[in-house]
């Protein structure tokens, strides 16, 4: 029996961080079932009329004053932009890391790791300036496209700040691939990019699908670099700038903010429930091999 107890107190630990985890989500859920008085009145209480959270989504979507379709576009854009980028990048220069060793690529790959502990409220504002210079000095004569409040600016941003911790994962992942699986494509013809896209990166499918629920949960939801970067007022705006217009200076709109962030959560959460199975194995394979 007293073997039994570390068993169970594990097991009741672990439903409590469950529980823990899991309040705000049903908080949420329960309040956007409600009008924003019954909120404020009693937040734990179980609403009346459960088909209210569908009269808050449809209100929400098509409420032109916030442009929520607008956004969503502007998310998913973003987003799957900036994921597909960042992971191609981050796969190559982690591959070359790995495959062509020395003290220059030891010092380049530190740097990643080191731009990992470096928060963006540091680099914020020096960042702004430098892409306000860049778009007038190079961006503009050539392109005419600004790196401020535009698509570029953003996942170019986004690319930088999620480079560090995509590159330390691959890096950790293919240390662990066999060199021979490429010598022998390149045996049978196969040039270096030929080994890397048929060969190397089918191998490396979970800790892809890894770096893409991690980053894009961070992209997804993130606020302050799209508010630093596209402003207020700006015809592409994300869905948590979206979602901030329902907060005015003087009234909060509670139920349509937390209607919102339920709407924001969704397309995550599911999109994490389908790839878990991936996501475990490539943080697992990552960090032991």
């Amino acid at each position: 029996m007293k073997a039994k107890w570390p068993k169970i107190l594990l097991e009741v630990f672990s439903l409590l961080v469950f529980v823990l985890f899991i309040s705000p989500i049903l908080l949420i859920t329960i309040n956007s079932a409600k009008s924003s008085r019954e909120i404020l009145l009693n937040p734990l209480s179980l609403p009346e009329n459960w088909g209210k959270i569908w009269e808050n989504f449809i209100s929400i979507w098509n409420n032109p004053s916030i442009d929520y379709r607008g956004s969503f576009l502007s998310s998913v854009i973003i987003t799957v932009l900036s994921l597909t980028l960042i992971s191609l990048f981050s796969s190559l220069a982690a591959w070359g890391l790995v495959r062509y060793k020395s003290k220059t690529s030891n010092v380049i790959f530190y740097l990643f790791v080191a731009s990992m502990v470096i928060p963006f409220q540091v680099v914020m504002y020096p960042l702004i300036s430098w892409f306000r210079t860049l778009s007038v000095n190079i961006t503009q004569p050539l392109f005419s496209v600004s790196l401020l409040r535009s698509y570029p600016g953003l996942i170019l941003a986004y690319i930088g700040f999620g480079m560090g911790l995509s590159v330390f994962m691959f890096h950790g992942f293919l240390k662990g691939v066999p060199l021979e699986i490429e010598e022998a494509a390149e045996i049978d013809g196969a040039n270096k990019f030929q080994t890397f896209f048929y060969v190397v990166m089918p191998i490396m499918k979970p800790i892809y699908m890894t770096i893409i629920i991690l980053n894009g949960i961070w992209i997804w939801n993130d606020y302050l670099l799209p508010i630093q970067l596209l402003g207020v007022g700006n015809d592409i705006q994300t869905l948590p700038i979206a979602l901030s217009n329902f907060a005015g200076s003087y009234t909060k709109q509670w139920d349509m903010i937390l209607s919102s962030s339920l709407m924001i959560m969704i397309p995550i959460i599911i999109v994490f429930l389908l790839a878990q199975k991936q996501i475990l194995k490539g943080m697992v394979d990552g960090a032991i091999k």
